[in-house]
């Protein structure tokens, strides 16, 4: 099978709809994937853009939680696709087909969609989570798939020991095959011969239609399930059928929590990262607003304006402030005088003079008044918004303050 062959007969379903509970406030008002990230981008147009630039053309992308803003940004960047070729993208919300009740977990959503399966009658289908950031050609994972001869197969990174506590840890023999699946382990095994590393499910996997459509009807019957593929479906597969993993060495993310968003932010700025947002032959894909270049400029008293180890989005402007190691999304503006450090301001920000901002991420269209602090004094940050166990200030959306 060659890969023109392979991608045509595969079709991507993309998981969007869970509430992101763990990353509130920032969640407050969108589903997770449609959380903005890295200035320009929204967290899903990462899998996305992994979709299209692996030659994908068939995409399903299951909603539920606040999905407004979610669709709303899938028609205006992911609008692309020329259903008359035989390729499409398209938002399918809970549609009570089965049963009077939302997606009740990852396999439930797909399990619902059983009629979509039909439908398309794909021989692959490609199971990816919306909400992580990463780049990752899924050619070459089909193509291992197809050669092991596989039932699944599931994507796997490493990761550091003490992240694998909220993972699904993974152990794989010399061919490749999984012998072991353990969901959120308190002592995470290691890799061998890497007592810090273990090997983590990065939620992407890899099913022969057939077999996907058995086992989320038998996860439909089991008692006690969670209806989740990592917690239920997975567990029960790799005892009895060919069950394999596919290690990637590409950045991988989960920004599940506010945390983990944070930093996987701040990696964007450091000159050792391995996702490149400007690599030409792997573009990121998004839909941004008409606006001019950014532009820094002296305040009135001739103070200027100084970017250190930032991102600057379009529409931003700095008037005689200085932005140190922070990440600007679109429209943000900084007045004189102010410092911005170690921050993530989202669309349309506005942060007055003489201002100072440390460890913060402030939601879209918040005014920080003038002479304002956040971020250096932690009683005051704990009476007023949402502080997170490394003390990651976050301001939620519209916030007056």
């Amino acid at each position: 099978m060659n890969d023109k062959e392979l991608l045509k007969d595969t079709l991507a379903i993309v998981l969007a709809g869970g509430k992101g509970e763990r990353l509130y406030p920032l969640t407050r008002d969108r589903a997770k994937p449609a959380v903005p990230f890295g200035g320009m981008y929204r967290i899903i147009d990462f899998t996305l853009s992994n979709c299209l630039n692996s030659g994908l053309r068939k995409i399903v992308v299951l909603t539920q939680y606040k999905s407004i803003s979610l669709g709303r940004h899938l028609n205006l960047a992911w609008n692309i696709f020329n259903y008359q070729l035989g390729e499409f993208i398209i938002s399918i919300p809970p549609q009570q087909r089965v049963g009077d009740y939302w997606y009740e977990g990852t396999a439930d959503a797909v399990y619902q969609n059983i009629y979509t399966l039909d439908e398309v009658k794909p021989r692959f289908v490609l199971i990816l989570s919306g909400d992580h950031v990463y780049t990752m050609d899924y050619r070459e994972m089909l193509k291992y798939h197809v050669r092991k001869r596989a039932d699944v197969t599931v994507g796997c990174v490493e990761v550091d020991r003490s992240e694998g506590r909220r993972m699904g840890i993974v152990e794989i023999d010399g061919t490749g095959r999984m012998t072991a699946f353990i969901e959120k382990p308190k002592i995470p095994k290691t890799i061998p011969g890497k007592k810090d590393k273990s090997l983590a499910s990065m939620g992407v996997y890899v099913f022969n239609t057939e077999t996907l459509v058995r086992e989320v009807i038998r996860d439909k019957k089991a008692a006690n399930s969670s209806h989740d593929f990592g917690k239920d479906v997975i567990p029960r597969m790799f005892k009895r059928d060919e069950v394999y993993g596919y290690s990637v060495s590409s950045y991988w993310r989960d920004v599940g929590t506010v945390d983990a968003y944070y930093r996987s932010n701040m990696d964007l700025l450091e000159s050792h990262c391995t996702l490149d947002l400007n690599a030409p032959d792997w573009p990121i894909r998004t839909h941004m607003e008409q606006l001019p270049a950014a532009k820094v400029i002296n305040g009135s008293r001739r103070q200027h304006g100084a970017i250190v180890d930032s991102i600057l989005s379009p529409g931003c402007v700095i008037r005689g402030a200085t932005v140190k190691h922070s990440i600007l999304c679109y429209g943000v503006r900084v007045d004189e005088g102010s410092v911005v450090e170690d921050c993530v301001l989202l669309g349309k920000v506005e942060v007055g003079k003489r201002c100072y901002l440390k460890n913060t991420i402030i939601d879209k269209r918040v005014r920080v008044p003038d002479g304002h602090k956040i971020g250096s004094d932690r009683n005051h940050d704990l009476r007023n918004f949402t502080v997170t166990e490394s003390g990651i200030v976050v301001v939620p959306k519209d916030c007056k303050i």
